[in-house]
């Protein structure tokens, strides 16, 4: 028997996947591109990297739903990319970040059954809600969204963000060194993240853990149900090492999920007598949940019995359709964007999207595939990305003069790379704000710009003439080469 005291998965993530860096196929020769013509060239320059384009909304881990076999594959990748390219590490792209007393009040409002819990911004309110919890043991569990919050330290000197207690006083006296500390984890930033509210819940026993799963599987146009009688611990490893533990279970979009999926699935994941309903009964309303709420992924893990002869959702991931915002207001405007970094919130406010790296080479670019193929290509000619800036497709002046102020911003940032792909980007609108910006600013480092596809003539025509010292690039690799050289050279 084991229990249940802290999350088994990483906290909330965002439907968009956490970037990685695309890894050159064999045979990918740079040289051997600058011969194609201008449009091929660019199609070959992002054909990397092109899947990510596609797979922007979708969950990239743990991508259950490919089960066995891919995410073997998957865990191979990324290892052999961080291995490959050390230099440059890319940080999750955020969405939407809910905590994890969020995730578990969408659940609990839909039916699914989860630990009793009171969410508390003071010591005050922790005493008071684990009195009214009338627990018999209380888990006290800071709210912050990095992982690990276990083994963390605060600031305050407590040891752990996650701590049981039988004790209603030892909450109120545990929360006070919780509550308006920094909490610091494998996850968070080196001074850790300011916890803001604890969550209060009632600690149950499990007496066995499994996984289950629904997400959007693009390969089956819809959802699928994932799961394995072996929960609480990474499913990656379990698809590795016993893929035969790993169920699947496709769902008929325009139908719907049927009485007998979910007992089959039930069953597969070891549930017997009652509880095999009861799980049944439970996985109805987790995908009656995934479809309400336009999410892209529901993870539950561990999807646990108690000795007592209950089901319950002990920890759950959810992932959301960016796309569906519009019909879920109530949901995304309780995104918590207080531990992002503030240079990423000033780049929503223009719609741009902005991802820190450790290196000293800025790079703005439109789309997440071209974003992975520069710094790939930066790092293969020996520099290093400061970040990606994704300027998106519905471009304007506005939006690359505020790009160019955030890139400036960064002490770090020792020249900037422009990689612009123009198919729905108008390469003119973008030249025009590059030259504005250089002006307005009065730019201090190297620019190096390569411009490619709609109404690109115009666009360096309106660079060459400008007068200002930009070094123009004929294709990714001449470009990477001549950011690279200019910060060697300083």
């Amino acid at each position: 028997m084991s229990r249940h005291t802290l999350p088994q998965s990483s906290p909330p993530r965002a439907p968009g996947p956490a970037p990685l860096l695309s890894s050159p196929p064999e045979g990918w020769a740079p040289r051997g591109r600058s011969a194609l013509p201008p449009g091929e060239r660019c199609r070959a320059e992002t054909a990397a990297a092109a899947g990510a384009r596609g797979a922007d909304k979708m969950a990239a881990a743990p991508l259950a739903g490919q089960a066995g076999v891919v995410l073997r594959d998957l865990a191979l990748r990324s290892a052999r990319l961080r291995g490959s390219f050390p230099a440059v590490q890319l940080t999750p792209r955020r969405w939407l970040n809910l905590q994890e007393y969020q995730s578990k009040k969408l659940m609990a409002d839909h039916g699914v059954t989860v630990q009793r819990f009171f969410v508390a911004d003071s010591a005050n309110d922790a005493l008071e809600a684990a009195q009214r919890l009338k627990a018999k043991e209380i888990v006290l569990k800071a709210q912050i969204l990095a992982g690990g919050r276990g083994k963390g330290i605060f600031n305050s000197g407590l040891k752990g963000g996650v701590h049981l207690t039988k004790d209603p006083k030892i909450v109120e006296q545990l929360a006070k060194q919780m509550i308006g500390y920094n909490l610091s984890t494998k996850q968070t930033p080196k001074d850790g993240v300011r916890v803001k509210k604890v969550m209060v819940a009632e600690a149950l026993n499990i007496s066995r853990e499994t996984y289950f799963a629904i997400l959007m599987d693009r390969a089956c146009n819809g959802p699928v149900m994932v799961g394995s009688p072996q929960g609480g611990v990474d499913i990656e490893e379990v698809a590795a090492t016993s893929p035969e533990l790993i169920f699947k279970e496709e769902i008929d979009i325009f139908e719907g999920i049927k009485d007998l999926q979910a007992l089959q699935m039930a069953k597969n994941l070891g549930f017997n007598g009652p509880l095999q309903q009861q799980a049944a009964d439970q996985i109805k309303k987790l995908y009656h949940l995934f479809l309400k709420i336009d999410a892209t992924q529901v993870e539950v893990n561990p999807f646990g019995e108690t000795p007592e002869g209950q089901v319950v959702c002990f920890d759950a991931k959810i992932n959301f359709d960016d796309n569906a915002e519009f019909r879920q207001k109530e949901i995304f405007a309780m995104d918590d964007k207080s531990e992002n970094e503030p240079i990423e919130n000033e780049a929503a406010k223009y719609d741009l999207k902005y991802i820190g790296l450790d290196g000293n080479i800025a790079c703005f670019v439109n789309g997440a595939g071209l974003a992975m193929a520069t710094c790939d290509i930066i790092s293969l000619n020996g520099g290093k990305p400061a970040n990606f800036l994704d300027l998106g497709g519905g471009v304007k002046e506005a939006q690359v003069y505020q790009a160019f102020k955030l890139l400036t911003a960064d002490p770090k940032v020792e020249a900037i790379l422009v990689n612009i792909f123009g198919g729905i980007v108008n390469c003119a609108i973008v030249a025009n704000g590059i030259t504005k910006a250089c002006r307005e600013l009065e730019l201090k480092v190297p620019l190096v710009v390569r411009l490619e596809g709609t109404n690109v003539h115009e666009a360096q025509r309106i660079l060459d003439e400008s007068g200002l010292p930009i070094t123009s690039a004929n294709d990714l690799e001449d470009a990477a080469k001549k950011a690279v050289a200019s910060v060697g050279n300083k």
